[in-house]
């Protein structure tokens, strides 16, 4: 029988595959899980690689550069797998598998409702009215708000929540441009958006929002050159990757008041109390909380339990990282 050990906190387990782990998986598998404070154990690591198969997930520690022979397959509950899984490790033959198309609309959906905000001020609105109690002065001077469907939105990446992006300010009647170096201009048409070099989407744009992997040729790909193509009153929507914008040119660009943001993710996590970021008044802030709901917390269980009856059964996996995407995860 295959054993797969759980490495997750009880809490996050409880939420991806409820109470019944061990009942989805048998009798293909037996389920282990952590005995105590694995951080503080010397044998953390020997307890979980005594395994077939491992479950991890946020806060799960990286994987030995040399794990044994017994583990063959990790599935990972959350996103990417590089800060867990070293690229070594794949070649060698480990297998790798991931739940993040569980997570795709939720993310999305934060996506759009950070779009909406920012076009509309709602987040100023609502620190007017609730800090101060003012009904007329909530408008801020402001004027009148946009909406989707008066609004070109630049798309860069056409991942898997690039996608559900696009399908949702389609529906609402956005004009959309993409910038993806590995789609073709058919495919884009069929995503109900025109495909363009990134200045174009830049400078043509009243919305940016990223939705791309960080990899050598994407990190701080929205420098001072790039993010000041972006028309005045434009916002910058970031679910994805810190390390997609140079944060510097973006905080410059911001104190002016020239842009705004929407921001769900940041170089340090969690941001630190004297951070800038709190002190923005054209930022809206989330705490990386894009897939955190129990839409994504049930799919993402799914895809693990799935994975894993796969693998025991010997059919294909669906979400297989393979060494020629690695560096293609989000």
């Amino acid at each position: 029988m295959v054993v797969v050990f759980v490495d997750l906190p009880p809490k996050l387990e409880i939420e991806l595959f409820g109470a019944d782990l061990a009942r989805k998986l048998a009798p293909l598998a037996e389920v282990r899980r952590r005995a105590g404070n694995t951080d503080e154990r010397a044998d953390a690591d020997a307890e979980r690689l005594a395994a077939d198969v491992l479950i991890t997930g946020w806060g799960s520690r990286p994987l030995p550069p040399d794990p044994g022979e017994r583990l063959k397959l990790v599935v990972h509950s959350a996103g990417t797998i590089r800060s867990l899984v070293s690229p070594g490790l794949l070649d060698r033959g480990l297998r790798v598998s991931q739940a993040s198309a569980g997570m795709a609309q939720s993310v999305a959906e934060l996506a759009v409702f950070m779009t909406i905000s920012r076009l509309r001020d709602l987040d100023r609105v609502d620190r007017v009215m609730t800090g101060r109690r003012d009904w007329a002065g909530a408008d801020l001077g402001l004027g009148l708000g946009r909406t989707l469907a008066e609004t070109t939105i630049g798309v860069i990446g056409a991942s898997r929540v690039g996608r559900a992006y696009l399908k949702l300010v389609v529906a609402a009647g956005a004009e959309v441009l993409l910038h993806d170096p590995y789609l073709d201009d058919g495919e884009a048409k069929q995503l109900g958006a025109r495909l363009v070099p990134l200045d174009e989407l830049l400078s043509g744009s009243a919305v940016v929002a990223l939705h791309a992997p960080v990899t050598a040729e994407t990190r701080s790909m929205l420098g001072v050159a790039e993010l000041a193509l972006i028309p005045d009153g434009g916002v910058v929507v970031n679910t994805a990757r810190s390390g997609l914008v140079d944060t510097a040119a973006l905080l410059a660009e911001l104190r002016t008041g020239r842009l705004s943001a929407a921001l769900d993710v940041f170089d340090e996590e969690p941001l630190p109390v004297d951070s800038e970021w709190w002190r923005l008044p054209n930022v809206l802030l989330t705490p990386h909380l894009g897939a955190r709901t129990q839409h994504s917390r049930r799919t993402q269980g799914a895809i693990v339990v799935e994975e894993i009856r796969r693998y025991c059964t010997g059919r294909d996996l669906r979400h297989e990282v393979l060494p020629a995407t690695y560096e293609l995860m989000a």
